[in-house]
């Protein structure tokens, strides 16, 4: 069962939300809730666990109890590492709203086998769908392209370019730079693109438990460089709060992407807080 820090506020703040055109609440970790100013909502990557101590240890508050959450018409999963499909976090979700469940084959897996979502929680497979790049779903007012993304660390990673009336994001999951990405910039004119963002830090072996010099996520130069090959309007850089050992501090991107044209404006973003498209 989870426990939120923070009680029920920011399930209900988004609930309660009437956006003008799209409001995005960040999550933590590469987590995000969005929502469409016809009141569409979306949970992409929701994380509520703490990690897998003392390899990983979660440094954030626990946001919210997914028990909490009554609207959402899908769950989008990027990629199978836990802190990204995740049965106690997306389950309920799934539970409470009948939503769908929106990945890859390999996060698929992980929800149907490993997890046993079906088993565990009130969850129809009906409501699972797969999803591999090229893909195209209309998601009330939101049409979701899939794309492919550079994430070695996974074995199936998608991104989401969501296009709406009133702007276009992109959430790249825990991608580093990628040969698609120029491409996609002259496919897509994204307003705001999600990209992770961390430090190399000394991590437990997940079999030995011996220090291992670890990199889960783009450096300063490389965030930088993927968010230049996009041709982003604005970088929310994501995950660099998370875990203990590869936190980074975004405010040092001002200085990395000073001298680029692209992205036009670095916008930091903390757990809990809310933007406007």
């Amino acid at each position: 069962m989870t426990r939120s820090d923070w009680g029920d506020w920011l399930p209900h703040a988004v609930a309660e939300a009437d956006p003008e055109t799209v409001s995005l609440w960040y999550l933590g970790c590469n987590g995000f809730a969005i929502k469409g100013r016809d009141g569409t909502v979306l949970w992409i990557d929701p994380y509520v666990g703490t990690g897998d101590p003392p390899r990983t240890v979660r440094m954030i508050p626990v946001p919210f109890d997914p028990d909490d959450v009554d609207v959402g018409d899908a769950v989008l999963a990027t990629h199978e590492h836990t802190d990204h499909v995740h049965g106690p976090s997306q389950a309920p979700i799934l539970a409470n709203t009948g939503c769908e469940f929106v990945a890859p084959d390999d996060s698929l897996a992980v929800a149907r086998e490993d997890e046993r979502w079906t088993e565990e929680w009130a969850v129809d497979g009906e409501q699972f769908t797969e999803v591999t790049e090229g893909d195209e779903l209309r998601i009330g007012e939101f049409t979701v392209h899939v794309v492919e993304t550079h994430d070695p660390d996974a074995t199936h990673p998608v991104g989401y370019v969501i296009e709406h009336p009133t702007g276009t994001v992109l959430h790249a999951g825990d991608s580093k730079p990628s040969p698609s990405f120029p491409e996609l910039a002259g496919e897509y004119d994204v307003d705001l693109g999600i990209l992770a963002f961390g430090s190399v830090g000394t991590i437990p072996d997940k079999e030995s438990g011996e220090p291992v010099r670890t990199k889960w996520y783009s450096d300063e130069n490389e965030i930088v460089e993927a968010a230049s090959a996009l041709e982003l309007d604005r970088l929310v850089p994501t995950h660099w709060d998370m875990w203990k050992g590869l936190t980074a501090d975004p405010t040092a991107l001002h200085e990395h992407a000073r001298s680029f044209e692209y992205p036009e404006r670095l916008e930091i973003v903390e757990i809990g807080d809310r933007i406007e498209l």
